[in-house]
């Protein structure tokens, strides 16, 4: 058996994205929570919600009933409403590492969210793929949440 040497970059992925609200960091980081959560939906519009315990070390999860279902990480940071940090498989059923950031700020009236996703491992091509279309989607959401419910 021949093995194929694989390259750093094939097994790096990084996402970075910046998001701008009209609205509060607290309505803003409030939404975000939603939308992460119970809220979430696939870029389809079919909803998949999940479950975000947002203290340090709470479960983010997908619950199927039945004590079925797939975990996507742990809480490694949160600092309401300036950070959220999650580490874990996330949606990837493979060895894999990742860790999300949403770092929180108010600038000129509006809150800005930065958004960085890292992950390291056999990272799949169809996951390099729309990682970035799934989280801008996730965002967009969330956006439009804290706008309708502005403070």
């Amino acid at each position: 058996m021949i093995e194929t040497p694989v390259s750093i970059e094939e097994m790096t992925l990084s996402v970075t994205q910046e998001v701008r609200v009209r609205a509060s960091i607290e309505t803003t980081f409030t939404a975000l929570l939603e939308q992460l959560g119970p809220l979430n939906e696939r870029p389809d519009g079919s909803a998949m919600p999940l479950q975000l315990e947002a203290w340090p070390g709470g479960r983010w999860f997908r619950d199927l009933g039945d004590g079925n279902g797939h975990f996507w990480g742990n809480v490694q940071a949160i600092k309401r409403p300036n950070l959220l940090e999650i580490t874990g498989p996330l949606f990837m059923s493979y060895p894999v590492a990742n860790n999300v950031q949403y770092r929180l700020r108010e600038e000129n009236g509006e809150t800005v969210i930065e958004f960085q996703h890292s992950g390291f491992g056999l990272i799949q091509d169809a996951h390099r793929k729309g990682v970035s279309t799934g989280w801008a989607y996730i965002h967009e959401q969330a956006r439009k949440r804290a706008e309708a419910g502005r403070r």
